[in-house]
């Protein structure tokens, strides 16, 4: 089969380095035909300066030539998070396939208008949130639509870290919403798949002590549904926040919790107890183990790649991932004027 051509735009994105990586393990799908170092034109902040000797094998283009590039299948858009949005509406007025990094900026009526766009020229889109393709959430959404959980009515999770710094606090004090702002959209998009659309969400936005009040390194969203809550918290200075980040899920039937959330070439396993027997598992406490997982990006991409073949379609709508956003922005303290129907959120066409 035919590899695919595909580009990266942007060098600063903090899972830039990451996604590149990831594109060079899948040679047996993608042909990378180079980046584009976006330090001379963004304007927003990015954390770090990149790993420059990642891409110092391979082609490096301005934007305009990176668009304009014959032959193109496709690109991941990483450059800083509120200029996503804006460099994404460029590739999508040319009909380029995109995977987008996440958050989808701050200016919600303008990502509409990407969304709205790919859908009415066809193009193939994907959100850059991190766990739609982790086997574990997989399990979970799939326990959840079977019934195996019951009614769920909590669901908690945190994604507590220890790599902060005075850099990286300072650079969460750039976007009000702070830590929940980047980070907490990967959960939100799980909570709307879980639960769907939230009645309020209330925000905490708070800074470890000894820091600057206004950095917001530190915070917890509530989403509340008729019947659940669930509880979205981060940190940047948690000790060995990353392998305890942790999510609980609790049902009337049953119960799952997974920590770490995610754990690279060694054996993982998540826990599940039931009150009922299923088709798969009997009542009682199971340990169940999840399939070995080599790169965070890997099944995510060669979905991507998929997509651009033609062979499949997203598994999320672009209503979901506009929804999921609004979500996101009111859980990190963005008030928002666009509100979303509640009656059958009126499928969300009216945006089309």
């Amino acid at each position: 089969m035919k590899k695919l051509k595909i580009l990266q735009i942007g060098i600063t994105h903090e899972h830039a380095p990451g996604k590149f990586t990831s594109l060079q393990l899948l040679e047996d799908v993608f042909e990378i035909a180079g980046f584009v170092d976006d330090r001379a034109f963004v304007k927003t902040p990015f954390y770090k300066e990149p790993r420059m000797e990642l891409y110092e094998k391979f082609p490096s283009f301005s934007l305009e030539e990176a668009l304009a590039l014959p032959g193109l299948d496709g690109v991941t858009v990483e450059v800083p998070n509120n200029e996503l949005v804006p460099i994404s509406m460029e590739c999508m007025k040319r009909g380029i396939p995109m995977h987008m990094d996440k958050p989808a900026g701050i200016d919600l009526e303008l990502y509409r208008e990407l969304l709205a766009g790919c859908k009415r020229k066809n193009i193939p889109f994907q959100m850059g949130y991190m766990f739609r393709n982790n086997p574990a959430f997989k399990f979970c959404i799939e326990a959840h639509r079977k019934g195996w959980l019951g009614e769920i009515f909590e669901v908690e999770a945190d994604m507590n870290h220890d790599y902060g710094d005075e850099a990286y606090d300072r650079y969460l004090g750039k976007f009000k919403g702070g830590i929940v702002y980047n980070l907490g959209c990967h959960f939100f998009d799980f909570f709307v798949t879980l639960l769907g659309k939230p009645e309020k969400v209330t925000t905490f936005l708070r800074s470890t002590p000894g820091v600057d009040p206004a950095l917001h390194n530190s915070g917890m969203s509530v989403l509340e549904y008729p019947h659940a809550t669930a509880v979205f918290k981060a940190s940047a200075h948690a000790p060995r926040g990353i392998p305890k980040r942790r999510l609980r899920i609790c049902g009337t039937k049953g119960f799952i919790e997974l920590s770490p959330l995610e754990l690279f070439n060694a054996p993982w396993e998540l826990e599940l107890i039931l009150k009922e027997g299923n088709e798969a598992f009997s009542a009682g406490c199971h340990r169940v183990p999840m399939p070995l997982v080599r790169d965070r990006y890997e099944d995510q991409l060669r979905e991507f790649a998929a997509m651009i073949r033609g062979e499949v379609k997203s598994p999320y709508s672009f209503e979901h991932d506009l929804l999921v956003h609004e979500v996101s922005l009111r859980a990190s303290g963005y008030q928002t004027d666009t509100g979303v129907p509640n009656e059958a959120q009126e499928k969300l066409i009216s945006f089309l």
